[in-house]
């Protein structure tokens, strides 16, 4: 019985990783986006629903891990395979930051990040954009829709995803290995 068990349950992990890899390629991130290399990607997945894939960007010289810890250059973007209500997101966006203990003093700032969020269709896709010394651009489908300067918007935002206690520790793994 326990080797059927195992059967099972490796046929179920094949299935899965099969799903993920059909997911990644429906995403269809390009290898290089705004000058920086594509260094790893992952799908969130929420209840046993692919809820989108996310993909991490990088100067060609330094790791994923190395980026984030080092406050270097760095694009996140997501591609939604569903749609999402504007205001599960930014309920789910301030949960995380208030579990990461985000600074109070970042509030008003976030509160015109958030202003500029939309429903998400499937299909869309959103990029978080941070350059040192110029800030956090959100983008949604191409589009340029918030920026500011103030670096540290930009790392707590990001840190949803790629700081302890975000969104999801999985995630976060694949994104910094």
């Amino acid at each position: 019985m326990r080797h059927i068990v195992f059967c099972l349950l490796l046929m179920l992990s094949i299935t899965a990783h099969a799903n993920e890899a059909d997911r990644l390629k429906q995403a269809d991130f390009p290898a290089q986006s705004q000058e920086l290399t594509l260094k790893n990607q992952a799908v969130l997945t929420y209840l046993w629903a692919d809820v989108y894939a996310a993909a991490l960007y990088t100067p060609s010289d330094v790791s994923a891990k190395q980026a984030w810890e080092q406050k270097k250059t760095l694009r996140l973007t997501l591609y939604y395979f569903r749609g999402i209500d504007r205001n599960d997101v930014i309920k789910a966006a301030n949960t995380t930051l208030e579990r990461q203990q985000a600074s109070a003093g970042l509030k008003p700032e976030l509160e015109k990040l958030h202003a500029r969020f939309r429903d998400i269709q499937a299909g869309d896709r959103y990029a978080l954009d941070y350059r040192p010394g110029r800030g956090l651009n959100l983008e949604i489908n191409g589009q340029v829709v918030f920026s500011s300067r103030d670096d540290a918007l930009a790392r707590a935002y990001l840190g949803i995803w790629l700081a302890p206690e975000g969104l999801s520790d999985s995630l976060r793994s694949k994104l910094l290995d």
